[in-house]
């Protein structure tokens, strides 16, 4: 009786079966690598700590304007300007009872109220945020708004109605502070962030918040 069984070295030389899984697999490793390499992967980040860091930019911010504020207060003077860039930019202390361009002097409280609904509405969408990039524009807004809005409340001549202490002379146009810069560079981020399309939170088909400490948007 003769032995079935094939010869080992007939053995070495078939090929291993296909694996049916196989084919499933490198097509979800071919779509993760197109995924990982795509222009939108790229360029936004989405994480859990967004709101975080909205809050430490906003915290930052405000902390700068009031420093400087103080500092204007005891450095500068109301009569007379420090030139830097020669007209075009200088140092001079005012006290400002209304808004950009000295508008709307007769209606400080109102300021206020705008400051704080602004404050408002700022802190509440980043707080739904979670996306690194929208996360900085939000904050520089919400620390502008809320170092308005201290000084609205708590500077002289008295609640709701204070006078923001500016010192930024931009030529002959207006004297601003720290917290119009911030405000300014986040107005100008959040248009080049719609510009380009980026989203403030992950497509509805998107992993789960859990998991968007390093979520691309795909």
């Amino acid at each position: 009786m003769s032995d079935a069984s094939p010869d080992p070295a007939e053995r070495a030389d078939r090929p291993a079966p296909a694996d049916p899984a196989a084919p499933a697999d490198a097509a979800d490793a071919a779509a993760s690598a197109d995924s990982a390499s795509s222009p939108r992967s790229r360029r936004q980040t989405f994480t859990r700590w967004a709101p975080l860091i909205t809050a430490a930019i906003a915290i930052a911010t405000i902390a700068a304007d009031q420093l400087s504020k103080l500092w204007a207060e005891a450095a500068l003077s109301t009569s007379e300007r420090i030139p830097l860039l020669g007209d075009l930019l200088g140092l001079q202390l005012i006290y400002n009872p209304g808004a950009a361009f000295s508008i709307g002097e007769q209606f400080t409280w109102i300021f206020a109220v705008l400051a704080g609904l602004a404050a408002i509405g700022v802190g509440v969408i980043a707080y739904r945020t979670r996306s690194l990039a929208w996360s900085v524009a939000w904050g520089l807004l919400l620390g502008g708004a809320v170092t308005h809005l201290a000084d609205r409340l708590f500077r002289e001549p008295g609640f709701g109605i204070g006078h923001v202490v500016d010192f930024i002379a931009y030529g002959n146009w207006f004297i601003g502070n720290i917290a119009d810069v911030a405000i300014f560079a986040g107005a100008v981020l959040i248009l080049v962030l719609s510009f380009l399309g980026l989203r403030m939170r992950p497509s509805p088909s998107g992993t789960s918040p859990a998991d968007d400490d390093a979520m691309p948007d795909a």
